[in-house]
């Protein structure tokens, strides 16, 4: 399809990350704007029926169609573009549907667990997540080798798990939560997608500030955890 695209953003969206590894992955060329949502332009209200990002622009023969939904522009992605990331299977195509849904249940779970507002509520947080990922070890384990979650072949699960294990990438630096231990192949496939070069890049060189700002901005109990250790650190320093 020929098409000026443009992918209507947020800093931190990992719904918007899968989109921006897509377009990655099919090497389909894309603008990409960033939006403020803590003060949504008007523009922005007035094109996207939830007032979420993303946002797929399409300009194609003078007209423009905007698609809302992050698995619908995949599947638009899917059906317009080359170098399909989908099984041709129809069977394994819906598995890998199925799980790109888990995929967003986790983001869901990820988002209780640094928002949890005491310590109970967030080993509880914790131990659902750990629980999660359990469910992904398990699928791991009865597919083909490979360092992707079809074997050698990287899908559109990969790049929905690829923002999802980069959120642990500064979990990491504030503590020891124990979420993906035990997960052998788990913790290879993110090992894997943090090399990837689309998924590297569909965030800037900023987004482990911004996230950790976010975070710390919560008011939960992770937010208490970096305070914490912010004024540790120095003294530990001047030991």
């Amino acid at each position: 399809m020929t098409a000026r695209l443009t992918l209507v953003s947020h800093h931190l969206c990992p719904y918007v990350q899968r989109a921006a590894i897509a377009l990655a992955e099919k090497g389909v060329p894309f603008e990409r704007l960033n939006v403020d949502l803590s003060s949504k332009p008007d523009w922005f209200k007035a094109i996207s029926p939830l007032s979420k990002v993303p946002l797929l622009r399409v300009r194609h023969v003078g007209k423009e169609e905007v698609i809302f939904e992050s698995a619908v522009i995949l599947e638009f992605l899917e059906d317009t573009e080359a170098n399909p990331m989908h099984p041709a299977d129809p069977l394994m195509r819906a598995r890998h549907r199925a799980w790109i849904e888990f995929g967003s249940a986790i983001l869901n779970a990820i988002g209780h667990f640094y928002s949890a507002a005491d310590e109970a509520a967030f080993s509880n947080e914790s131990k659902a997540l750990s629980q999660m990922f359990a469910r992904v070890e398990a699928e791991l384990s009865a597919r083909q080798n490979g360092p992707w979650f079809a074997g050698d072949r990287f899908s559109l699960v990969d790049a929905v798990y690829g923002p999802i294990f980069r959120y642990f990438d500064t979990f990491d630096r504030i503590g020891d939560f124990g979420i993906l231990d035990g997960k052998p192949l788990v913790l290879a496939w993110r090992e894997a997608l943090s090399k990837r070069q689309s998924v590297k890049e569909a965030v800037g060189a900023d987004y482990p500030r911004r996230l950790h700002a976010f975070l710390r901005a919560k008011g939960s109990y992770l937010s208490e955890i970096i305070r914490l250790q912010a004024i540790e650190t120095p003294q530990a320093r001047s030991a």
